[in-house]
């Protein structure tokens, strides 16, 4: 009869212990980030090699369409590049900037292992804003900036992912795409009547005529304003329409390797007008956009946007870790 009272007495407790179970499974939260991803050797990535190529970068001076800075920085970008990965090409034609003025427009794009068709792609822009018209002096509206951060910020990352590549190969094609011409929208200051889709002219270029003929990629990133300090990342509006499963993966990784104070979990939702914009449209292939964006309740960009700020000073070299490493996890443990 103990006996049997003993088994009762287990059979509940395991009872109890099972349901219990299974509430507490309810209350997971929605970002799972203990998914099981295949063990891979995944570089270290430099942050202060990264910092170095944004430094480099800056010190072209601002690097806006027609001038010297943009020759010097597209040359650098090719020679490092080409250190790199053997397949780098410059995309290179004339766009009608909002005022009618005709830029040089150069998207510079280096490719690994170009025969795969399993590959993703990532990206950002190079050129630097010829305004600074959202500096507190509104003298300053018509002085270019450095975009340390909104620009160089995000090539210097893939600089070093470039770099890290040709160290350790990875499994999958990869294409990093710099974009030029982005920056270069009508001002807030313009007399002109307002004129859509002034941004982001090399990305729409690129996404109307890719480099290769029926270019395919099974999802891209596009990365902007990545180095500030104090950077957050939330989850933005037009790549969670697009992307949803690839913004999923990028935040779950970084919560595993340790960057949920970077990549959070708050959803605002926000939709940016970024090269992510046009090649979810144009190309249709599913990309997001990792930008900083403040959680202050202003839903605003980082104070040193489009201002004479934007210099090395925004940079902090542990946003470019944080942001270059979840990029190397996601990259190597894709098959």
């Amino acid at each position: 009869m103990k006996i049997k009272i003993y088994l009762l007495l287990l059979a509940c407790i395991i009872g109890i212990t099972f349901f219990t179970g299974c509430g507490e499974n309810k209350k997971k939260p929605t970002t799972d980030t203990t998914t099981t991803k295949p063990s891979v050797n995944v570089p270290v990535f430099n942050e202060d090699s990264a910092y170095a190529f944004v430094e480099q970068q800056v010190k072209f001076g601002p690097r806006v369409p027609n001038t010297p800075a943009q020759t010097k920085c597209e040359a650098y970008f090719v020679s490092k590049l080409k250190g790199y990965l053997s397949n780098v090409i410059v995309q290179e034609t004339k766009v009608k900037a909002y005022n009618g003025k005709m830029l040089t427009c150069k998207n510079i794009i280096a490719s690994y292992k170009p025969e795969l068709n399993n590959r993703i792609f990532l990206s950002a822009h190079w050129d630097s804003r010829p305004y600074a018209d959202n500096d507190p002096d509104t003298k300053n509206y018509n002085t270019p900036i450095d975009g340390a951060n909104d620009g160089a910020s995000g090539a210097g990352v893939l600089l070093e992912i470039a770099r890290q590549i040709s160290l350790k190969n990875p499994k999958i094609g990869i294409d990093i795409i710099l974009f030029d011409c982005e920056d270069y929208g009508q001002p807030e200051f313009s007399t002109e009547p307002k004129i859509d889709h002034t941004w982001c002219l090399g990305s729409q270029y690129w996404a109307k005529n890719p480099h290769k003929v029926n270019y395919y990629a099974k999802y891209g990133i596009l990365l902007d304003m990545v180095g500030g300090r104090n950077a957050t990342f939330p989850k933005e509006g037009i790549s969670l329409q697009y992307a949803p499963d690839v913004v999923r993966n990028v935040w779950n990784t970084a919560f595993r390797v340790g960057y949920s104070n970077y990549f959070i979990e708050g959803n605002m939702g926000q939709q940016i007008t970024d090269d992510h914009l046009y090649i979810n449209q144009i190309i249709g292939i599913p990309t997001i956009d990792i930008i900083h964006l403040n959680q202050d309740g202003t839903h605003s960009f980082p104070t040193e946007w489009h201002t004479l700020k934007d210099n090395m000073d925004a940079i902090d070299r542990t946003t470019l870790k944080a942001v270059g490493q979840t990029l190397m996890t996601v990259i190597y443990e894709e098959q």
